[in-house]
């Protein structure tokens, strides 16, 4: 297939005017390979600016933002004033006995009761499109990042924990968003609308019901002290289960073949050991905040009750008052233990939003210099004294020179770990050489557009991938505007159609995720006839044919033979009877040129290369 390309959008957490983020600060190590050692651990963050980045996403649903904060108002001044009339009912008809207007003033109660629970639904409606519409936004964006993001990243992080980060922590932000917002703007209003309407009956009943507030702020601090480390470890043991649980069904068939099954399980319970522990801290510490702050209320009825019968004995205040004061009590601590309850679920959704941040301040794939060139390749390529290294202490490919021509046929054949394969990553600009030149048609390959680059690049791996869809769409995936007969035409030449004809649906028979329904070899002809519908004009086979048998082989072959014809092809292989027919062969060893030339050349010479052919000649005869 040719290679992909993403465009930015613009979004608020994108990267803008923000400071470059250290890949290594942040946990992510660059460079090829697996990542040992689990997930890296989740360093403190600086939660006001996490918060402002939530609040940019809630700030593009500014319909439903005001809509939910216009129901919350009014829902709210509503329960305020429902006790402020049951006091009115109480000094104003029942205690005096007199009814002329009881009805009419019960009437007004329900109209309240029945509008309050109105607003209460469309309020609850509006929150639900605002955290759910936010956090499309932002599961959006992580996504384009993802596309942004270089090869190297990808390297160097397991597939299931970056899912996490898409799934698991998004879906924590969508939980608190959705009932955080409207809790956060109904405690505040309900704590202020609660404390005037007290001091507007009664300053020292007032001042003895807040007598609480000290106690329940020193009791709040230091449960929520230990709540949000406890839930940003919860979630990096969450990602790291996730990765292992992909990571093992990815590789089912190699854990059963080594008789790894019991191993597996032995580390998984590990895994979810470390996870059921840490769980239980920050669900214990979450718990326990709804019962504290529930004490807490209760002190304060008692409070309330003793000394307002005290002050109704000396007619200070009336039992009207007194009711009323008990209901207000109940709202003016109800909030106050609703934001406890929903500081434990907003310090989840924090841990989360850092984690899909985290992703989203990465630096992406370098931007292309201003003045970069939009070119059509002939297929001329130059590696001028190419120096590379994953690491910065280590280089993989030392002054690798070489000059393919257009059309040209370049074999690269050595030792596993040569460098062969880094030698296609420096060609495609999934990384960036260190040192020299890559010059494609005479162009420095840095002052070529990237996105112009790779459509002209095919490229056939060894792993065949595939995409779930039909198997005209996995085709198209290598030139989207191709029409049905471009996709068919495609097939003819990779020598695919034979079996596609065959399927039951034929080009639109459905394809399993990741081709489960087909075999090894019918992926790769797919692959070849994608990178046939892209018409590239450089090539590159890595292993292509490696992985099927010898009849198929034929197959692939014969259709890779086509696809070369007119292009500068890069064919890297470790059966060399495959590349015989190479205009060169480069035989890479240790990370430099070691021998050049052709098959015949090569042999004559008698050193590195007829070695390895001798012995493979050798073992196919003994075969």
């Amino acid at each position: 297939m040719s290679g992909g390309n993403s465009t930015p959008t613009t979004n608020p957490t994108a990267n803008g005017n923000k400071p470059a983020v250290n890949w290594d600060q942040m946990g992510f190590r660059q460079g090829p390979g697996p990542q040992l050692g689990g997930p890296p651990k989740v360093r403190s963050k600086n939660t006001a600016g996490t918060l402002r980045r939530i609040g940019g996403y809630l700030k593009l649903q500014r319909r439903s933002l005001l809509l939910v904060i216009l129901c919350t108002v009014i829902a709210t001044g509503l329960t305020l004033l429902s006790p402020y009339l049951i006091g009115r009912m109480i000094d104003d008809y029942i205690v005096p006995q007199r009814y002329a207007g009881f009805t009419r003033m019960g009437m007004l109660l329900l109209g309240v009761y029945a509008l309050g629970a109105a607003f209460t639904w469309i309020q609850q409606y509006a929150a639900s499109s605002l955290s759910l519409n936010s956090v499309r936004d932002m599961r959006q964006d992580l996504f384009d990042q993802y596309q942004r993001l270089p090869v190297s990243f990808f390297d160097g992080r397991t597939h299931g924990e970056l899912m996490s980060r898409a799934t698991n922590d998004i879906a924590n932000v969508s939980n608190t968003l959705n009932q955080t917002v409207i809790q956060l703007i109904s405690s505040v209003l309900m704590l202020v609308g609660s404390v005037a309407m007290m001091l507007s009956l009664s300053l020292w009943m007032t001042l003895i019901t807040v007598l609480t507030i000290p106690l329940i702020a020193y009791v709040t601090k230091k449960i929520t002290k230990y709540t949000r480390h406890y839930f940003s470890e919860q979630q990096r043991h969450l990602g790291e289960a996730n990765g292992y649980v992909q990571e093992i069904i990815s590789g089912m068939k190699v854990v059963k073949v080594f008789g790894n099954e019991q191993r597996s399980i032995e580390r998984f319970n590990e895994i979810n050991e470390r996870l059921r522990t840490i769980g239980i801290k920050a669900q214990s510490l979450s718990g326990s905040m709804g019962p504290m702050m529930n004490t807490m209320r209760n002190i304060s009825f008692v409070v309330i009750a003793v000394f307002g019968g005290m002050f109704a004995y000396h007619e200070w205040i009336t039992i009207g008052v007194i009711l009323s004061f008990l209901n207000y009590a109940n709202q003016f601590s109800q909030p106050i233990n609703q934001l406890a309850n929903q500081y434990n679920l907003f310090q989840s959704a924090v841990a989360g939003a850092e984690r899909v941040f985290e992703v989203m301040d990465l630096e992406p794939e370098n931007a292309d210099e201003a003045g970069t060139k939009h070119v059509r390749l002939n297929g001329e390529v130059i590696f001028d004294q190419v120096h590379f290294g994953y690491k910065p202490d280590m280089d993989v490919l030392r002054s690798i020179n070489l000059h393919a021509h257009p059309g040209q046929t370049i074999a690269l054949v050595g030792p596993t770990g040569a460098g062969k394969t880094t030698v296609i990553n420096l060609l495609t600009r999934f990384y960036e050489i260190r040192s020299g030149r890559i010059l494609l048609d005479g162009e420095d390959i840095r002052k070529i557009d990237r996105e112009t680059l790779r459509r002209q690049i095919g490229l056939v791996l060894q792993d065949a991938y595939v995409f779930s869809g039909t198997i005209r769409d996995n085709i198209r995936y290598g030139r989207l505007d191709a029409t049905d007969h471009e996709v068919e035409e495609a097939a003819r030449l990779a020598n695919a159609e034979g079996f596609i004809l065959k399927l039951p649906q034929g080009y639109d028979t459905p394809v399993n995720a990741e081709g489960g329904n087909l075999s090894q070899g019918q992926r790769q002809l797919l692959t070849i006839a994608r990178a046939v519908l892209a018409n590239p004009a450089i090539l590159i086979l890595d292993e292509a044919t490696s992985s099927v048998d010898t009849r198929t082989e034929l197959h692939i072959q014969e259709a890779m033979r086509t696809l070369m014809q007119g292009r500068t092809s890069f064919v890297i292989a470790h059966r060399l009877s495959t590349i015989r027919e190479a205009d060169m062969i480069l035989v890479i060893n240790d990370g430099q040129v070691a021998e050049q030339g052709t098959h015949d050349e090569l042999l004559r010479q008698d050193g590195f290369y007829a070695g390895l052919y001798r012995n493979q000649f050798a073992q196919d005869q003994a075969g």
